[in-house]
């Protein structure tokens, strides 16, 4: 039972960093003409798309606390948690290869691949 409360441990930790992560991601999509450069976000972009689209990523940040707190890590909150982290890189991923984001915004994408992958690895495992 040792390694799986090292898993436990170790999810908690990756969905604290992922919470953290989308504070981050927020505030670069809150504003974009300035924070945002710094990850190659498009600019000037209308305010209400950049405050939507930050509060968005911030709820999903809040959630991913939550979920770290939690006594009991709901599989279907990680499975869709994981499913998300994927589908933003992925679509980051394609509007670099388009050519619409610089490889910087690909680059920043990469923590989400990241996660995407540790949420789908504690899935396999924890089933066991």
């Amino acid at each position: 039972m040792e390694s799986d409360r090292h898993r436990d441990r170790f999810i908690r930790g990756a969905l604290v960093a992922s919470a953290v992560m989308n504070t981050g991601a927020a505030l670069l999509f809150a504003f974009p003409d300035s924070l945002g450069q710094i990850a190659g976000l498009p600019a000037p972009v209308p305010h209400i798309y950049t405050s939507l689209l930050a509060v968005f990523v911030m709820l999903f940040g809040i959630a991913y606390a939550w979920l770290a707190r939690q006594p009991i890590i709901d599989r279907a909150l990680v499975g869709f948690s994981a499913l998300g982290k994927m589908a933003v890189f992925l679509v980051i991923l394609l509007f670099w290869i388009l050519g619409d984001l610089p490889g910087r915004s690909a680059l920043a994408a990469v923590g989400d691949l990241i996660f995407a992958l540790i949420f789908a690895r504690w899935l396999v495992r924890s089933r066991r």
